[in-house]
């Protein structure tokens, strides 16, 4: 597994970070959690991503269990704060009280007395800018969070971040950013990456698999395999469904034979290619069973050629999405996208 920095931080993550997303303590049980993460850290893993509302809780637990055992300092940590994680008005969004209050409600969660990376999981409308960052700057010098990141805020809402940090004086700045980014979904090239790029932000990317399409085991013209997330409970068949039209997934299957030649899967293929965009410190996989752990970490090192990277330019066409308008908006796919179409 190879490590790459966070933006221009000096901290290192792995190449491919571990994500429990849609899955511990909702969508596979406990057992296959803990075993998932297993085979996440025998790949060589070290960067864990969670949230304080991925199954309201429970995700975090999971993790903070299955990491007990392990070194410490030997893993970097990452989790959120911003959703509701209850039906009370101070129980969502970039408040000092909720931050302050969910930052120790996941560090007892995770079983740990600090996470390596702390991110704001939304922009918060409600809450001023300058409140929310001196909360995070709090917690940095309380030494329960090192390094601060946001995940789906655009590049206007970025920038405001960094010249009010600065304005401020405040020590700790935004080092990273966790966008939805993959072959498909491209909607962070034109503005986000570009300042991120500037200011020394690294990308964390999530869904590099576009919510397993990407690996080909969705075909036209048939129904969703058995075991997939798409017949799946929770909510994850509900992100699925925009992204399984005929169009789209005839437009995958014509990556295969790329794949095949540059001797890699399907799913690798994708995660390669999000490692080799400029900016991209790592890519986040969820799996529900270990073995799709082991595969997809085998991505880490991938080189793809140019011509590689030009063909599934070329495979997907018009069905790449770069509108910059849609950034912080994961859900605003395009109509040939979704079932149906």
């Amino acid at each position: 597994m190879n490590h790459r920095r966070l933006g221009r931080s000096g901290l290192h993550i792995s190449e491919i970070t571990f994500g429990n997303w849609l899955t511990h303590g909702e969508l596979v049980g406990r057992e296959t959690a803990l075993a998932c993460i297993r085979a996440a850290l025998d790949a060589g893993i070290t960067t864990f991503d969670t949230a304080d509302v991925y199954a309201l809780g429970a995700a975090e637990e999971v993790l903070g269990e299955a990491l007990r055992p392990v070194r410490r300092s030997s893993v970097e940590i990452a989790t959120k704060v911003c959703l509701p994680t209850g039906d009370g008005p101070n129980d969502r969004g970039l408040s000092r009280k909720h931050i302050m209050e969910s930052c120790h409600a996941s560090l007892r969660r995770l079983g740990t007395d600090y996470v390596d990376l702390y991110q704001a999981h939304r922009f918060d409308e409600n809450t001023p800018l300058d409140e929310t960052l001196i909360a995070f700057d709090d917690l940095v010098r309380q030494g329960k969070v090192l390094y601060l990141g946001v995940s789906e805020w655009t590049a206007k809402q970025i920038r405001a971040a960094l010249d009010l940090t600065a304005g401020l004086g405040l020590r700790s700045r935004i080092v990273a950013n966790q966008p939805q980014y993959n072959m498909l979904w491209r909607v962070i090239e034109p503005e986000v990456l570009p300042l991120c790029r500037d200011e020394g932000i690294g990308q964390v990317v999530f869904q590099p698999l576009a919510q397993g399409v990407l690996t080909g085991k969705y075909r036209p013209g048939q129904p969703p395999p058995e075991g997939s997330r798409a017949v799946g409970g929770g909510r994850a068949p509900q992100f699925i469904q925009r992204v399984l039209g005929e169009e789209l997934l005839g437009r995958v299957q014509r990556l295969r034979p790329l794949a095949d030649a540059a001797g890699v899967s399907m799913a690798q293929l994708a995660v390669a290619w999000t490692l080799q965009q400029e900016g991209v410190s790592s890519a986040i996989i969820g799996a529900t069973r270990p073995e799709q752990v082991t595969e997809n970490a085998g991505a880490a090192g991938v080189h793809l050629p140019a011509d590689v990277l030009a063909q599934i330019d070329e495979v997907l066409g018009e069905l790449v999405d770069r509108d910059a308008s849609k950034t912080a908006q994961m859900m605003a796919v395009k109509d040939a996208w979704s079932r149906g179409r």
